[in-house]
């Protein structure tokens, strides 16, 4: 009988095979561990933590811009977007019923960002920091914390402060300090759960915001709404294509005022980036080198030869036609073919050197970008009728900006200023970290020349080319001039025109340099005629206005008190009377003497007053300036009426007292 095998004989090599595999399995699984646990664990712990946790940027509040006074010109706000993920709602009706009361929309918009399945909506809009204690612990609702760029005053001083784009500033203020401004982002961690959706409650700040620095500019927002409105008043009454306005402080370089517009947009720049071709405005510089060179005196006579002259195949004409006159009476009178006359005594050196030494064919250096230089050739480049072109401000380009630094130096004793824009940087706690000190470039001219030069302007004003910008009781010194728009397409294009005044007043102790330019005016378009009224009106307004910059006692102990406007207008008649000026070749149409507009009519014309409840104080009190009246009550809030009241007749030079409502902490 045969034995059968026994099948107990196998069961411990399947035995010892089972538990082999087993124990392979345990030492890869221990390995794997240590590998993971050990070798590994700093990786998958960071992979882990990114997995719930995100770091993100804290952005920092960008610093303040201000006026010379503290006033904010621009300044962050803290703003929130809202996102709801509806998924992560728990309870959506409640959520929508939330978010109507802390954000204000619609209850209807409420419940479809709430229920509408979208994985996520933004709710538009901005909303204040009140939010973030509302609606920051609520589940499925997401708040997003940005700085939103605030300008209390709208765009009265856009093109000068820049923008902010993208968290980072674009031209101007902005764009110059950028890296004051910005300040320092700070670091913070948000937990997630595993469907890496944000656990409201769960951040955490690791280094906090710095918030940027301030900046201290020297504008003074009173004087530049005063010349923004006349500027947009002169635009509007002449249809010119646009303007600029500056008003420094000849003996620091402080702008005071900056005003640009250009095709009804105020963020311009003009005053900095635009040259054009001054025209009479350039003769007082000519005539400064002359007398630095003992080349001529005020008192040195020319002949003007009935006003034409031709000079390398050019003829100059003047609206004058007269023999000879002093140096001072052809700059007084604005005459071509005077100062043509006289400069051809200055070597191209020499007249290349002085127009130099004023700033021109150079940035001034204002501490904000897009400044250009204008055009000042040298000689070599120079043609045969280059030096008679220069005497009277043609073939050169300035910006408004370098005539209004090289009126300063005149005012200022034959000194040259750096403009001051910025005066100081300040911390986000308001501690001082740098102060700007006005910068004399040069010495131009010696004092008494420029004192000289300056008694010359004051004719120019008195009984020159310049009468619309008298203020009657205090002397002004100043100059106009009126040039043809030059295209490079086609040269200079007919009846278009730029026209300009620039004047410096008290004219014995200068506090304020006034520049008016306008682009294209139509109608009347002599520098004399519509820039000038423009920079009176922006001298009268600031006389009005309570600004720090305009030192009364000066005024009082400097000032002049002359006879009234109305004693020194001209007719009616001979105002609004049509002449025919010769504009042949590149001379500039000057405005004949005697054209001004001082006060708009004779000494005893009477006077409507004008019904001024309700309107700003400053606006009403250079209104009745311009009108030559007398003001008294020129302090406190709102203007409540008059005394005499509207409508009633008054002659030129009497006083109106204006009632008005006392200001209180509110106003």
């Amino acid at each position: 009988m045969k034995r059968r095998p026994n099948q107990s004989d196998s069961r411990p090599w399947r035995r010892r095979i089972l538990l082999g595999f087993w124990l392979a399995i345990s030492s890869l699984i221990c390995a794997r561990a240590i590998q993971i646990q050990g070798v590994q664990a700093s990786h998958w712990r960071e992979l882990a933590e990114n997995q719930h946790e995100r770091e993100g940027e804290v952005p920092a509040e960008r610093g303040w811009v201000m006026d010379s006074g503290g006033l904010p010109l621009a300044f962050s706000q803290e703003r929130f977007i809202v996102s709801v993920v509806p998924r992560e709602l728990r309870d959506p009706a409640k959520a929508a019923v939330l978010l109507t009361s802390s954000l204000g929309i619609s209850s209807s918009k409420a419940v479809e960002v709430a229920s509408n399945g979208k994985p996520w909506n933004v709710i538009p809009g901005r909303y204040p920091p009140t939010v973030r204690e509302a609606l920051g612990e609520v589940r499925g609702i997401h708040l997003k914390r940005e700085f939103q760029r605030y300008h209390p005053y709208g765009d009265l001083a856009r093109g000068v402060l820049g923008v902010v784009l993208d968290n980072e500033g674009t031209g101007g203020i902005e764009q110059a300090f950028e890296e004051i401004l910005r300040g320092i982002p700070g670091r913070e961690v948000v937990a997630r759960n595993n469907m890496g959706q944000t656990i409201p409650g769960n951040r955490y700040v690791l280094e906090p915001p710095k918030s940027g620095g301030n900046i201290v500019l020297t504008l003074d927002m009173d004087l530049q709404e005063i010349a923004r409105q006349a500027l947009e008043e002169s635009i509007l009454e002449t249809e010119a294509r646009g303007g600029d306005v500056l008003v420094t402080v000849p003996n620091t370089g402080e702008i005071l005022a900056l005003v640009s517009i250009r095709d009804g947009k105020t963020a311009s720049l003009s005053a900095i980036n635009t040259p054009f071709e001054p025209g009479s405005t350039f003769k007082p510089f000519t005539v400064s080198g002359l007398l630095e060179n003992d080349l001529t005196s005020l008192e040195d006579t020319v002949d003007v030869e009935n006003g034409t002259w031709t000079v390398a195949g050019r003829t100059l004409h003047d609206v004058h036609s007269e023999g000879r006159m002093s140096i001072a009476d052809a700059l007084r009178v604005s005459s071509n073919v005077g100062i043509a006359k006289a400069a051809s005594r200055m070597s191209p050196r020499i007249q290349y050197e002085t127009l130099r030494d004023f700033g021109f064919g150079t940035p001034t250096g204002i501490q904000i970008p897009g400044e250009v230089g204008g055009t000042l050739r040298k000689p070599e480049r120079w043609s045969s009728q280059s030096p008679a072109s220069l005497a009277i401000g043609y073939e050169v380009s300035v910006t408004p900006l370098q005539m209004a630094m090289a009126y300063g130096a005149l005012a200022n004793g034959g000194r040259l200023m750096q403009p001051l824009l910025v005066k100081e940087i300040r911390g986000s706690d308001g501690s001082l970290k740098e102060q700007f000190e006005p910068h004399m470039v040069r010495q131009v001219i010696p004092e008494e020349i420029a004192r000289r030069i300056g008694g010359v302007l004051v004719d120019v004003v008195e009984d020159g080319t310049g009468t619309s910008a008298q203020l009657g009781t205090f002397q002004v010194a100043g100059k106009s001039g009126t040039t043809r728009l030059y295209s490079p397409e086609g040269g200079y294009e007919s009846g278009a025109y730029w026209s300009s005044f620039v004047g410096f007043f008290p004219a014995e102790d200068p506090q304020l340099v006034v520049f008016v330019k306008l682009e294209r005016p139509e109608g009347a378009y002599y520098g004399g005629a519509v820039a000038a009224p423009v920079t009176r009106a922006t001298m009268q307004a600031a006389l009005a206005a309570s600004g720090k910059h305009i030192d009364r006692t000066r005024l009082v102990q400097s000032g002049k008190f002359a006879e009234s406007l109305a004693t020194s207008a001209p007719s009616a008649a001979f105002v609004n009377r049509e002449l025919d000026f010769p504009t042949e070749g590149l001379d500039e149409p000057e405005m004949p003497v005697g054209m001004g507009l001082a006060s708009g009519g004779t000494a005893s014309e009477r006077i409507s007053v004008p019904p001024l409840a309700g309107v700003p104080l400053r606006i009403a009190v250079r209104r009745l300036h311009g009108m030559g009246l007398r003001v008294s009550n020129t302090h406190g809030g709102a203007i409540l009426g008059t005394e005499p009241g509207p409508g009633m007749q008054m002659a030129r030079g009497d006083t109106i007292a204006l009632i008005v409502r006392p200001r209180t902490n509110r106003d």
